[in-house]
């Protein structure tokens, strides 16, 4: 057998990764690459607490995609166990990249991948940024497969949950983008019409901002005949990319 025949076979042996192993080790990742100054600048950044090691972003997305090459051989299941461990941390790049690998499993999604993700949208998520990361990552992805769970989703437009009202527009978005489920999202945008939250009020207004980009007029009569009761937050953000005329005329009183 020669060396290089060796070489292949032996990049071909499967690597036993204990979940519990990695999570640790992608922990002390976070804590070697904290920078006090940041993760007071990121804690300044929020309206609500948030618990950050304050990893810079390329640092978070170096580590993310090192680790996530250990991985990504293994069953779907085993990848998902590891980001459970890491959920069960507090800090947001914890959570940050559960929820970016599961993005990236969106080829491996099931139907029954939905309970998971909406059990992490209940227990795991305490503000926008991971609110976004799984609604425009991996939940988004999975509706633009799964469409019949749309109805699932709209039924969070009256949660409780402020992140759950959020995600409700948010995991719209992609499907939106791929042509699908605008009709869905005209309906998200009817319960959220009033909502009081500002959190929520951008997230459906960047709803509508998104069909917007292929739909204008349709998005611009919607915001007309509802100008008079939609928190002006949702408004100038459904509006943004709207003409000058457009947007004088939604936001006149």
């Amino acid at each position: 057998m020669t060396t290089e025949v060796r070489r292949l076979k032996a990049e071909r042996v499967t690597v036993k990764v204990k979940p519990s192993e990695l999570a640790a080790a992608i922990v002390r990742e976070f804590e070697a690459a904290a920078d006090p100054k940041h993760r007071e600048s990121i804690r300044r950044f929020f309206k609500e607490p948030i618990e950050v090691y304050g990893v810079r972003t390329a640092d978070a997305r170096r580590i993310s995609q090192e680790y996530f090459k250990k991985v990504k051989h293994l069953p779907k299941r085993e990848i998902l166990e590891i980001c459970e461990l890491l959920h069960q941390g507090t800090k947001y790049e914890e959570h940050g990249i559960a929820f970016n690998w599961s993005g990236r499993l969106v080829a491996k999604s099931e139907p029954s991948d939905f309970r998971i993700f909406e059990t992490w949208l209940k227990k795991y998520v305490s503000n926008w940024a991971a609110c976004d990361t799984l609604c425009g990552g991996a939940l988004g992805e999975f509706l633009v497969k799964y469409p019949e769970f749309l109805p699932k989703v709209r039924a969070w437009a009256g949660s409780r949950n402020r992140w759950l009202r959020r995600a409700s527009a948010v995991a719209h978005i992609i499907p939106n983008r791929n042509g699908i489920a605008v009709d869905s999202a005209y309906k998200v945008a009817e319960v959220l019409l009033e909502d009081t939250d500002d959190m929520v009020q951008k997230g459906y207004g960047w709803m509508l901002k998104e069909i917007a980009n292929k739909r204008p007029r349709e998005v611009f009569d919607f915001v007309m005949a509802r100008k008079d009761r939609m928190p002006r937050t949702a408004l100038r953000y459904a509006i943004e990319k709207m003409p000058a005329a457009w947007k004088k005329r939604a936001m006149a009183r």
